[in-house]
């Protein structure tokens, strides 16, 4: 029959991945067939599966121009491998947890072919084996069983299109009732699993026979989009945006979504409440119950910490300003603006204030001041700031110890804090600078661990982009009309302005192109194609920044871009980087999770708030090198900016991109001593003013920027894409 597709099995051990696309899945392997012959290349959806595994590949042989004959890969299921060899290469691959290589070789080397027969079975006699002890060999025993028991989920899963790795991550979820939940609940998964969005849990449901328009898939949905929306910084959505968002992603009847909105609101699934909207006409708000919770918590701690009359600080009720400023020039052998002088006055005398302003207007030196002065009256301060290398910056300004907000909290596995309103922080003053960071959930953690009569001082760049997480606190509390006092500082200092990274920052802030020319701190390279912009910046930062200046290219130098996808992406750059500074070579370990290989010495950064992760949890964000990978535990270990070391499962390596080049977004809080920033046309949809220049105001001492004149102008032209949906500004004048 004309057309007719001839099947064939393809039965080989997986040798390597040359490539793989973890989005699509699509993977192209060497494999051998084990009759002695050349290996074969296969192409396909093979994601999740492990090079030393024995695969069974259903698929079709064909012949292409430039690779020659490849096996296209339908499906697969992993088979245990039946020779010695086979064997060996199985144990050795790291899949069984303790059992690495040269174990391997000696397991193999006792029991020959029978060697998985005994660990199935008899794994006491694995003692047999020299060097291995009660202890290793109870361990192999345990991992060979939850390997089996994870098997047994995966031959399930993959039935209906589940990738291995997911299969995994279900199965440590929900353990022995994993089948039951994805047969009955598939949408639980989106929430309860990390990696699992609403679209794999909608496609699972789909397979074990949910309904189109089953209210358990609408509900399901409704829930996803208000979580897509705290995702791109929203606390709400008003509910005419929510129900048409979801009609689209489910393609379902707009009734049946009013109606589920309904019953989900009944069944306290998600809270509405009525706001004024863009022209003070009421709207409905529809949040997540989270969000709804931690905005009012957030606004009614704050109106409580204003309206106090416990006072920590009551030294400076009426002290004498003039004697208290001279002292303070003696010790700094500086003196204040008299902006800086009304911000130092404010932080001291009022219990909650902030202090916002832009590069090289001295924002630091008043921080500094706030902090001498309190520490003379005996005062006890804490400082925080929500990254580490933002703490360890305000270690070295005031010289006073500083924590990360999530240490300083000593936040616990499931995200409570040991510090909230039942266990305040022991703190007179509490100063948290790169308040532009602070997200709603983070902030409200924060605020309920301040006692009434403690002062809180925030601190940042309101005109920096918003925090990665949901709200905008530290604009909401700026806004018009709240009762929160604050400073702006404005003046930029002559020292400053002679600094190209601060004019610029500054000219890029008022909507004025930067200047490109004859500065000794900020380099333009004009390159129109963004794949000419990819390679140039790799050179840029591997070979011509250490050259010229002598900065370490991985310590030093941060490239920031405008998106994660393109040919000018931090995805694709971070390929060029990793290839340029920490290469494949013999005898350096490496491990291939989807699409990424992580070697020791890699630049990487984490990519979701793990509670459990370290002492006080690891946060999105977060930046770390690789220090170690050991394939026979199946970890790999990080040490973080914070300088923890924190280990991580092979199976859990997808919390983990590389960081060579990140999103602006994710260099908040960060400072470096060189950034390099592509600005290509590719990135057109998200070039804009704040995001340009909270990229530039990430360097300490060097800009470059690469790219084309019509991508910066776009940039600076564009003043933002629209407010987020937030009330806490409308609470606290309420």
């Amino acid at each position: 029959m004309a057309g007719e597709i001839h099947w064939s099995t393809l039965e080989a051990t997986l040798e390597r991945i040359t490539f793989a696309n973890e989005e699509t899945g699509y993977t192209v392997a060497r494999v051998d067939p084990g009759r002695g012959g050349d290996l074969v290349t296969v192409v396909g959806s093979l994601l999740g599966a492990q090079p030393g595994e024995a695969l069974r590949m259903r698929g079709r042989w064909a012949s292409h121009p430039q690779y020659g004959r490849q096996f296209h890969v339908e499906d697969y299921r992993t088979v245990l491998p039946a020779t010695v060899q086979g064997i060996r290469r199985y144990l050795g691959s790291g899949l069984v947890k303790g059992i690495g290589p040269k174990l391997a070789d000696k397991i193999v080397e006792h029991f020959g072919v029978d060697a998985l027969d005994v660990i199935e079975r008899e794994p006491k006699r694995l003692i047999e084996v020299p060097g291995l002890g009660p202890k290793r060999t109870g361990l192999i025993a345990r991992a060979w069983e939850e390997q089996k028991a994870i098997k047994e989920v995966m031959v399930f899963l993959q039935g209906i299109g589940v990738s291995t790795s997911l299969a995994v991550r279900i199965y440590k979820q929900y353990a022995d009732t994993a089948i039951d939940v994805v047969r009955t609940e598939p949408y639980r998964l989106a929430s309860d699993v990390w990696g699992i969005g609403f679209k794999t849990a909608d496609t699972i449901a789909k397979a074990v026979g949910i309904p189109h328009d089953s209210p358990q898939r609408i509900k399901a949905g409704l829930q996803f989009t208000l979580s897509e929306a705290s995702g791109s910084g929203h606390c709400y959505l008003p509910d005419q945006e929510l129900i048409a968002e979801t009609i689209k992603i489910l393609s379902v009847d707009a009734g049946l979504v009013i109606d589920c909105l309904a019953e989900l609101v009944a069944e306290e699934g998600v809270v509405r409440e009525e706001l004024p909207g863009d022209d003070d006409d009421p709207e409905a708000a529809i949040y997540l119950l989270p969000f709804h919770r931690a905005e009012v918590a957030l606004s009614a701690q704050l109106l409580r910490l204003l309206r106090t009359s416990a006072d920590r600080l009551p030294a400076f009720a009426d002290v004498d300003w003039g004697r208290a400023l001279a002292w303070l020039h003696r010790a700094t052998g500086a003196e204040l603006a008299p902006e800086q002088e009304a911000a130092v006055r404010l932080a001291l005398t009022e219990k909650v204030a902030v202090l916002t302003g832009g590069p090289g207007c001295g924002k630091s030196f008043t921080v500094r001041s706030i902090v001498a002065l309190a520490a003379a009256k005996k005062a006890k301060v804490v400082l925080a700031a929500p990254t580490g290398r933002a703490a360890k910056r305000l270690t070295e300004l005031t010289g006073h110890e500083a924590a990360t907000v999530h240490r300083l909290l000593e936040l616990k596995p499931g995200g409570d804090a040991a510090y909230d309103r039942d266990r305040p922080l022991e703190a007179d003053l509490v100063v948290v600078d790169e308040a532009s960071m602070l997200d709603l959930l983070l902030a409200n953690k924060l605020a309920k661990a301040v006692a009434p009569g403690t002062h809180l001082l925030l601190v940042g760049d309101v005109d920096q982009l918003p925090s990665v997480g949901a709200g905008e606190v530290l604009r909401d509390l700026l806004a018009e009309g709240t009762p929160v006092p604050h400073v702006r500082l404005t003046r930029i200092f002559r020292q400053a302005s002679k600094s190209g990274v601060v004019t610029n920052a500054h000219r890029i802030n008022a909507g004025d192109y930067p200047l490109t020319q004859g500065l000794p701190d900020f380099f333009h390279f004009t390159v129109d194609d963004p794949e000419e912009a990819a390679r140039l910046t790799v050179d840029v930062v591997a070979r011509r920044i250490p050259a010229k200046f002598g900065l370490d290219a991985r310590r030093d130098v941060q490239v920031l871009a405008p998106m994660h996808r393109g040919p000018a992406g931090a995805g694709a750059l971070n390929a060029g980087l990793q290839e340029a500074l920490t290469p494949a070579r013999p005898g350096l370990a490496e491990r291939r999770f989807g699409g990424r290989v992580f070697r020791p010495g890699d630049k990487v950064t984490q990519l979701r708030n793990n509670y459990d992760k370290g002492a006080n949890g690891v946060f999105n964000g977060t930046q770390g090198v690789v220090t170690a990978l050991d394939t026979d535990e199946q970890k790999l270990t990080v040490r973080t900016d914070d300088g923890e070391d924190v280990d991580y499962e092979f199976t859990e390596l997808d919390e983990l991109a590389h960081a060579y080049a990140v999103s602006i977004h994710r260099s908040q809080g960060s400072e470096y001593p060189c950034v390099v920033v592509p600005v290509t046309t590719s990135a057109w949809m998200m070039l804009q003013r704040n995001l340009l220049y909270t990229a530039v105001t990430r360097a300490k001492k060097l800009v470059v920027l690469i790219g084309s004149k019509r991508a910066i102008g776009q940039a600076v032209r564009t003043t933002g894409a629209g407010r987020r949906h937030t009330a806490l500004a409308h609470r606290l004048r309420a």
